[in-house]
């Protein structure tokens, strides 16, 4: 086998006469399918791939689970090495070598090695550099104890320090690597805190389906230390402490990091290379400013495929797809599909929990000016009669004017995955709600219902397009207590388990021949009704509108109300003994 996978090479070496030289900065996603993809199209291309790191080609997103013991050997996470990337592909892989300048005009990069330094010319350049961990100005932040993970190092380390004893942890940054990492720490017995400065966990989310994630990490064992930063951390000899905003003071034998990322682009945004708050800008098919050079991944800019907001997308996915692409482009100018904007799609486990998210949020949408429709639902994931059902919960946003969907989350035990997987599909095609109705998806009793959760946030999102359905939302809790009549449709068992203060109870069962008293208790005002799961509501509302009242159904009903009002829960709904039936 050549050295050349493995020894610096602190010099510039001769190109095969008549060969393409791709240079590739970067390896891990994007990088390595590029590479990949440019060797599978051009056998004779030198393909060189610079990696500053120790390893070119690992599973990062595993990281978390070599820190919890579900992946035992770090050595799995390490999905290709240089020496079988050059038996497979013929690829030239040089780990330990960092690129600190780019010379556009000359076409080449200057490369920094152990052994030296040296300037490698290239016909075509892609930047794959990735991101960083986002440092943020925390005072004690150069403690020993604080840790990222972003490496498989980093993951070895973390992982070594709970082997040696560390019992108290605190995670600062409650997205997705940060509940990742709460939780793999939980599994190994670690008593966790997260630290997250927006109001919620899994700030993405819609904060009605985070409060479900909360609620599972406290079952775990973690702490949640939502709405408030973290201001310092005081090294000591045995621990350090955490000292959030409010004064809380948190004993911490390790710390994680994770508030976020940042593109490593310092380098090429010297090199004139146009960036956009420090991230590269590309065109549809990842080419750069800077002629014969292209970029993917973490570190450039991307359009959002909903919402045309411009981020950077630091996902697995998007940069693998880009890459095989970007070397489309370089080797098949002609016939290279553009790369399509992300939608983000996202899936984390919590606990017994998983929760996912594609397209566009409401603050995604509020921040694009986008007019819109929201959906609450409550499906099993498969057919009740079946053992082992469980509820999902979905919320699916829509263009207000057209339905076209625009975005959708889940929480649930079972077929979240799924389901969104299907509405990411429908955003990317471009469907309407009521296309939902029409998806012919498999169905038998262990694996979902004849009418699918899709298929009924198309009936529903359809309703409601159409008129047939008026719905109300748990964020207009005050203002409906103020101008309307609550009507609570739930039999009287649930009607007792918690109900809102002033609401009229009649069982949906029992309201047409009821009409009066609900005329009576309304006394012209609007009826605004709720069940458990919006979906008596909705058979109530039908019933009153054609009776003359003005009525609106809850969206997504008692579930999604209990989880909006959160902890205030339990002081917002009153909660008398049980009535009997």
């Amino acid at each position: 086998m050549s050295s050349a996978a493995t020894t610096p090479k602190p010099r510039e070496q001769a190109r095969p006469e008549g060969a393409t030289r791709i240079v590739i900065v970067g390896g891990v996603a994007g990088g390595m399918s590029c590479a990949a993809r440019a060797r599978r199209l051009d056998e004779s291309a030198e393909i060189v791939v610079l990696e500053r790191g120790a390893h070119v080609s690992f599973a990062n997103c595993g990281l978390p689970y070599h820190v919890g013991d579900e992946i035992h050997d770090a050595d799995r996470l390490l999905v290709q090495t240089p020496q079988s990337l050059r038996a497979a592909l013929d690829l030239d892989v040089r780990t330990g070598h960092e690129v600190t300048a780019v010379d556009v005009e000359r076409q080449s990069v200057r490369v920094q090695t152990s052994e030296g330094a040296f300037d490698l010319g290239y016909d075509a350049l892609v930047l794959a550099p990735g991101a960083r961990a986002t440092r943020p100005p925390i005072e004690g932040l150069d403690s020993p104890r604080v840790r990222t993970l972003r490496t498989v190092e980093d993951a070895v380390a973390l992982r070594g320090l709970v082997d040696d004893g560390a019992r108290r942890a605190v995670v600062l940054g409650a997205g997705f690597i940060g509940l990742e990492a709460a939780e793999a720490l939980a599994h190994r017995g670690v008593d966790v805190t997260i630290v997250e400065l927006a109001a919620h966990v899994l700030p993405p989310l819609e904060h009605e389906l985070a409060h479900l994630v909360t609620q599972e990490l406290r079952s775990l064992g973690v702490t949640v230390r939502a709405g408030v930063s973290a201001t310092a951390i005081e090294p000591g000899d045995d621990q350090d402490v955490v000292v959030l905003a409010d004064g809380t003071r948190i004993d911490a034998d390790l710390v994680v990091l994770s508030v976020g990322v940042r593109p490593n682009t310092e380098v090429f945004e010297a090199s004139g290379i146009e960036c956009e708050r420090g991230a590269i800008v590309v065109d549809e098919h990842g080419r750069t400013s800077a002629d014969k050079v292209w970029a993917v991944g973490d570190a450039v800019v991307s359009t959002d495929a909903v919402t045309g907001l411009r981020r950077p997308v630091p996902l697995a996915g998007p940069a693998n797809r880009a890459g095989r692409l970007v070397a489309d482009d370089i080797l098949r100018p002609g016939t290279a599909r553009a790369i399509p904007t992300p939608l983000g799609t996202a899936i984390v486990r919590v606990g017994a929990l998983t929760a996912a998210t594609t397209g566009a949020n409401r603050a995604a949408l509020a921040l694009a000016g986008r007019a819109f429709r929201t959906l609450h639902l409550h499906p099993l994931q498969h057919a009740g009669y079946f053992p082992g059902a469980s509820q999902m919960h979905l919320v699916v946003h829509v263009d207000a004017d057209s339905g076209l969907v625009l975005g959708a989350q889940g929480v649930g035990h079972d077929g979240v995955d799924k389901r969104i997987d299907v509405l990411a599909t429908a955003i990317r095609s471009h469907l309407h709600i009521g296309d939902l109705i029409d998806l012919d998806l498999a169905y038998s009793p262990p694996y979902g219902q004849a009418k699918d959760a899709v298929n009924l946030a198309g009936m529903v999102g359809s309703n409601v397009m159409d008129g047939t359905l008026r719905l109300w939302y748990a964020e207009d809790l005050d203002q409906v207590r103020q101008e309307a009549l609550l009507l609570d449709t739930r039999t009287a068992q649930e009607y007792a388990t918690g109900h809102l203060p002033g609401s009229l109870h009649i069982p949906h069962t029992e309201l047409r021949g009821r009409l009066d008293e609900v005329r009576e208790a309304a006394q012209g005002r609007p009826v605004r009704v709720l069940c458990a799961s919006g979906v008596r509501s909705a058979i109530a509302h039908r019933v009153l509108t054609q009776a003359g009242f003005d009525s609106a159904s809850l969206s997504g009903g008692m579930l999604t109300l209990r989880a909006a009002l959160g902890d205030r829960a339990g002081r917002a709904l009153v909660t008398p003994e049980l009535v009997p039936a």
